[in-house]
């Protein structure tokens, strides 16, 4: 597998801080933490997940962009810090630290667009305690919320067989979200989004048409469709199923001609309905005309429909909330930890010994460990710092990559750069990995001490 170079590029503008993208504990942690003089011990914080929702085979990682962006504008200016005071929330003293907040750490991750796997130390953030905490909440919001999109819209784009993905689920959830969505399902293999904002934010391909709106505005099916063809061409894509759909598409078809684009099925049996169409197109030699099916489809609807006609779907609801798990229940934890302020003092591995919710002490790195045929047979998380390709076995693979270093962003990538590497990381996988029946991760994560090839403990 081939890994696009790491490089730094600049940053989106946002226009707005980010800083309050948090919790009030975040601040609260911080300022007992100054008051108590530990706010300046060295820590490390790790981004994993315990599992992965059920059924699920792998996850992807995906928002790491839009963190990186985030992280260029989390700061407290006046109104943030004015707010703060007024409210109670922070003190005079934790003000004035606020005030001259810059994240000055280091935070390694897997890149966008690679699997991931229960355990997987998705990101780590090295820092001080006092800069690293004030993270958490953003670093979540961002990585739960893009990752469970992408882990969905995978599935999804591995059940189309090959056929285009139009994301379309802008009107199903909130404004903002919509944009990351249809970043993230792009980044996972879908062709296009209808959002508009995705596209001139993050260059995503953009699509879209008519809908029955624009239909039932006409007289007739006849005139909608005659002036959607002069608006916009015979490559257009109408949508045959306002009124009778064995009838609109002999209309189409009649006054497109059979160079018409593509004709869209939004209800019915979808199976049964492109068939349909498939064969009167082809009696009307259409036989170039495509037929995009939408209507409330899954990574589910879609498998059914492999034995369809269809030349491509699209779909709304079900992957911007994640196809039933809107959440990738990422996790931000404290793992090691120096024992006083001294920047030279060594860090200790620290865990959680919660029921139900336990962590692994110490500062981990990871690599996919590949059979002899290419195909991964492991995921191996050890201690240590990140390990490159040049410490690392034959047959492994190191996953995390550079992000920030001294505070400053090294990581930043195109878009088209997580796409081509997430393509690449699913062929890597086994072929159980692409199964949609209940089963489990589509290989085990070994944690080891000392490094990957050091035995387990």
């Amino acid at each position: 597998m081939v890994h696009t170079p790491v490089r730094s590029l600049p940053l989106v503008d946002l226009g707005y801080s980010t800083a309050l993208l948090t919790d009030q504990y975040e601040l609260t942690m911080l300022q007992a933490a100054l008051r108590s003089g530990t706010a300046g011990r060295r820590a490390a914080f790790e981004v994993f997940a315990r599992r992965l929702p059920t059924g699920r085979r792998y996850g992807v990682v995906a928002g790491v962009g839009r963190l990186l962006e985030a992280l260029g504008e989390f700061r407290f200016g006046e109104r943030e810090l004015r707010f703060l005071t007024s409210r109670g929330i922070v003190d005079e003293p934790t003000a004035a630290w606020l005030a001259d907040y810059r994240f000055s750490g280091d935070i390694w991750g897997y890149p966008e667009g690679e699997c991931y796997f229960p355990g997987s130390p998705i990101m780590v953030v090295e820092a001080t305690f006092g800069e690293a905490v004030l993270l958490e909440t953003l670093v979540l919001s961002v990585l739960n919320h893009d990752s469970a999109i992408a882990s969905a819209a995978s599935r999804m784009v591995n059940a189309a067989g090959g056929r285009p993905m139009i994301e379309m689920g802008s009107r199903r959830t909130h404004e903002a979200a919509a944009i990351a969505a249809a970043r993230a399902a792009y980044l996972a293999g879908f062709a296009n989004t209808s959002n508009l904002a995705a596209g001139l934010r993050y260059g995503v391909p953009t699509a879209g048409t008519s809908a029955h709106a624009f239909t039932l505005l006409h007289d007739s099916e006849r005139h909608a469709f005659k002036a959607q063809l002069t608006a916009l061409g015979k490559g257009t894509t109408l949508l045959v199923d306002t009124y009778d759909v064995e009838r609109a598409v002999r209309t189409a078809v009649e006054l497109a001609g059979p160079s018409l684009g593509a004709v869209r099925i939004d209800s019915g049996d979808l199976a049964a309905m492109a068939r349909r169409v498939r064969a009167l197109l082809d009696s009307l030699d259409a036989h170039d005309t495509r037929i995009v099916v939408t209507g409330d489809l899954d990574e589910y609807g879609i498998a059914a429909l492999a034995a369809a006609p269809a030349d491509a779907y699209g779909v709304g609801t079900s992957l911007v909330t994640g196809s039933g798990a809107p959440t990738a229940s990422l996790v931000y934890k404290l793992v090691a930890r120096a024992d006083s302020e001294d920047p030279r003092a060594p860090m200790r591995p620290v865990a959680k010994r919660s029921v139900g919710k336990p962590s692994r002490g110490g500062r981990k790195s990871a690599v996919r460990r590949l059979d002899g045929h290419g195909v991964a047979c492991a995921e191996v998380v050890s201690t240590g710092p990140p390990i490159d390709r040049a410490s690392s076995g034959p047959r492994d693979r190191p996953l995390l990559v550079p992000l920030v270093k001294g505070g400053v962003v090294v990581g930043g990538e195109p878009l088209e750069a997580a796409r081509e590497r997430h393509a690449a990381a699913v062929r890597e996988l086994p072929a159980t990995a692409l199964q949609l029946s209940a089963g489990d991760p589509a290989i085990p994560t070994e944690f080891v001490n000392g490094g990957p090839s050091a035995a387990m403990p």
